[in-house]
């Protein structure tokens, strides 16, 4: 059985191991998590007794918009609904309850998004990247 914690002080080791399963998360280190999760809103962690197996979390203002990102699952707990109750839990979350629209980015999830009824549709955005500049 798995169990959730919102608890910010985890491994950022357990997590670069997490993040390694994922192309998009290519490269990232532990000193990068640690100042990652002292910065982000909300983080949202699952567990298989010590074993970290899903993460997600929420950069917001609390009220008028959230991001969503970092919504992963490990490779052998995929399958097990851990991903969606990560997103209901997000969605449901008492802090985040006056936020009017959430935002993610996905590249390749965006069936399993859509089931929990984001749309595409409504969206438009733009990216600067840092390594893309002069």
């Amino acid at each position: 059985m798995v169990t959730f914690s919102e608890r910010k002080d985890l491994d950022p080791a357990q997590l670069v191991r997490l993040y390694a399963q994922a192309p998009w998360a290519a490269g990232r280190t532990a000193d990068d998590a640690r100042d990652m999760l002292a910065h982000s809103d909300l983080v949202l962690s699952v567990w298989d007794g010590s074993k970290l197996v899903g993460f997600g979390r929420v950069l917001t203002d609390y009220v008028y918009r959230a991001s969503i990102w970092d919504v992963i699952v490990d490779k052998d707990y995929q399958g097990q609904d851990i991903g969606t109750q990560i997103m209901q839990r997000i969605l449901s979350h008492p802090s985040l309850k006056r936020v009017e629209l959430f935002w993610l980015c996905t590249r390749d999830k965006q069936a399993f998004y859509e089931k929990l009824g984001f749309s595409a549709k409504e969206q438009t955005g733009m990216v600067w990247a840092r390594s893309r500049q002069g």
